[in-house]
This record gives structure tokens, C-alpha cells and sequence, in this order.
């Protein structure tokens, strides 16, 4: 059974099952998900604790012996089974239909933590053995236009309240670092007053920059025109040491499936049945975006882009005089609906 991280606390409530998988990419979130399993464990009365991290060369049997064991003190007990980014495996997946088998007639709970599962390990027989008994709770990072709200809601675990202006400049400080994020919560807790109310010049004066970004934030922010949000991306990404023609590739990319959807589109068929004829199929989540960029980015415009794209790319290359990182700001400041000097102007430079 499927449930969110934020419902995970009452349906806990009702029952702990023998199964709980926490997966996904969000560290801070899962990390509270598995906290959360761990206290209603306890206070059912749960105590022993067994932890067994999967790495290359993991022994399966462990798991099953570790089922197998009774314990002097304590009629069952918490098995944490953390499998980060390791696949089960054939053995591993024969080793967890097996728990599953035996879990009726024990008391033992079985946590697994991992990363994000695909579709085809949530259509494993060893997954859907132990969903049939659990709960499987998928971990998401925070959506961008969420973030501020989530901020704010978080702050009030420390005693602190923020205003949403406040709220959304930590969200902008800390965006794909929610660890970083809690850390300046608690930092923050210790300096101010129980209850105290925080503005955003109390943010931008107490926190620094610690955002983390990768190339498929930054498209998606262009996409959805983010134009402010574009341009901090792509000053974070130079910050971090991510080269030129990682962007250049991500941005064309985005750049090439749009003209193919416009083409789709020009032969009359739904914006739906065109996302589903690119490979791979644009999953249906990120389908609003690329209608929203649809809509702001016409055909000409976007070959005109790819044209500014080439000559970025030949100034990579060392044959142009392009400031190759102002024309990627540009590049994606234009694909988000603003306005970039270089973009609009790029015959003015020459190869060299």
C-alpha cells in the first residue's frame, strides 16, 4: 500500500505493519519517515534494533537469520535493512520473498530504506511480496512552488515562525539541500526567542547560499519560465564546477523535443499522444511544463535559439569570441520568457 510521508504518522497510528519500505532521493525526508517507524516501534513496545547495510558482497543469509533468531529480552524486534542505491538482486530478491513468506507468523518488523525505486523494481515479485504486507512510502524532493510552505510548516517544529516572504528566501538559500535547510532551522532556533517571528532580512542576514542544483532543475525552471529562478540556477551550477557543455546538452535537449512537440501539435494531435511519441515518453508530470513553454516559445524563437546553441557550442570549442557562460545565462534566461542581450544579439560576435 502506497502512502505519502506526510501521512505516514497516522496510518502508523492505526497499525504497524511488518513491512515499511522508505524509498527515494530526499535524505532529510526519509531520514524523518524512518524516524517516525522507529518511535511508533518503540512505543509499541518494540526495542531491539537490529541494523544490516547492504554493500557489494552482502551475505543475503544475515537477513534470514536475523529473522530466524530469537531474542533473550524481547519477543520481537525492529530489522533495519538499508539498501541505499544497492539492487536486491536475484539473491537478495529470493531472500525477501522468503521474509515475506515467514512474516505472518512473526512479530519482527521489517524496515527497508533505499533509494528511489523504478517501475520495474516496484513490479518485482520480492516488492510486491512485501507491499502485499506493508506500506511503501515513496520519497519526492519538495516541488519548487511548494518549497516556501514546506519551510514554513518545518520551522515550526523549532519554535519559529516565518513569514512567507522569509520562508521563500530559505527555500531559495537551501533548494535541493532540505538537509541544509533543518540545519539552519536549528541554528536559527538557538539564536532567537521561543515563538519568534522571522522576516526575510533575518533570513538573508543569518543564512548562507547553500543550495544544490543540477541540470534538470534548471530546465525545468525554464520550462516553466522561471526567469529569476533560471538565472540563479545556472550561477549555482558554475559555482559547483559542472561544465559548459553539460548545460549546452541539457538546454538544447529541451530546446529539440519542444520543436518536436510543436510539430506533433501541427499535425493535430494532442499535446498527450505527442509527449507519448518521444523517447523516452515525457512522463506525465512535467507534460504542464512543456506546455507552458509552448505556449510562451514559438516556433521561429525556438530555432533561433538552437542557432545561439550552436554558436555556444562552437565557442566551447574555441572557435568563437563567446562569453561562454553569459550566453548560457542568456540561453536559459530566454528559454524561461526573459530577454538576453547575447541571445539576441549573437551575430555580433565572429569566429575567431
Amino acid at each position: 500500500m502506497k502512502v505519502f510521508p506526510d501521512k505516514l504518522p497516522e496510518t502508523l497510528a492505526r497499525k504497524l505493519p511488518p513491512v515499511i519500505i522508505v524509498a527515494g532521493d530526499e535524505p532529510l525526508i526519509q531520514r524523518d519517515a524512518c524516524d517516525e517507524v522507529r518511535k511508533v516501534a518503540r512505543e509499541r513496545g518494540i526495542e531491539e534494533r537490529e541494523v544490516l547495510h547492504v554493500e557489494p558482497g552482502f551475505q543475503w543469509g544475515r537477513l534470514t537469520e536475523s529473522a530466524a533468531s530469537m531474542s533473550l529480552f524481547a519477543t520481537s524486534k525492529l530489522i533495519e535493512l538499508r539498501l541505499g542505491d544497492q539492487a536486491p538482486g536475484q539473491e537478495g530478491g529470493k531472500a525477501l520473498e522468503a521474509f515475506a513468506a515467514q512474516a505472518p507468523n512473526s512479530d519482527d518488523v521489517l524496515l527497508i530504506s533505499a533509494g528511489r525505486l523504478d517501475r520495474k523494481q516496484q513490479q518485482s515479485k520480492w516488492f510486491k511480496a512485501l507491499d502485499k504486507l506493508g506500506v511503501f512510502v515513496p520519497v519526492w524532493p519538495v516541488d519548487h512552488s511548494r518549497l516556501g510552505f514546506w519551510m514554513r510548516d518545518r520551522a515550526t517544529r523549532y519554535g519559529l515562525q516565518l513569514d512567507m516572504d522569509a520562508a521563500r528566501l530559505l527555500g531559495e538559500r537551501t533548494e535541493g539541500n532540505l538537509l541544509a535547510a533543518d540545519q539552519e532551522l536549528q541554528k536559527l532556533s538557538l539564536l532567537q526567542p521561543p515563538g519568534a517571528r522571522l522576516n526575510a532580512e533575518a533570513i538573508a542576514s543569518g543564512v548562507e547560499d547553500n543550495a544544490r542544483y543540477d541540470v534538470f532543475t534548471l530546465t525545468d525552471a525554464c520550462l516553466r519560465g522561471e526567469r529569476e529562478r533560471a538565472v540563479r540556477i545556472v550561477r549555482g551550477l558554475k559555482s559547483e564546477g559542472i561544465e559548459a557543455p553539460v548545460l549546452l546538452w541539457a538546454l538544447t535537449r529541451e530546446m529539440r523535443i519542444l520543436l518536436s512537440l510543436q510539430q506533433h501539435l501541427e499535425q493535430g494531435q494532442s499535446l498527450e499522444h505527442a509527449c507519448k511519441q518521444q523517447r523516452p515518453m515525457i512522463p506525465e508530470k512535467r507534460r504542464p511544463n512543456y506546455q507552458q513553454a509552448l505556449q510562451r516559445l514559438p516556433h521561429r524563437r525556438l530555432h533561433k535559439l538552437l542557432l545561439f546553441a550552436q554558436r555556444i557550442d562552437q565557442a566551447v570549442k574555441g572557435g568563437l569570441a563567446l562569453p561562454v557562460w553569459d550566453a548560457l545565462n542568456d540561453l536559459a534566461l530566454t528559454m524561461a520568457g526573459g530577454r538576453g542581450l547575447l541571445a539576441e544579439m549573437p551575430q555580433t560576435y565572429r569566429s575567431g
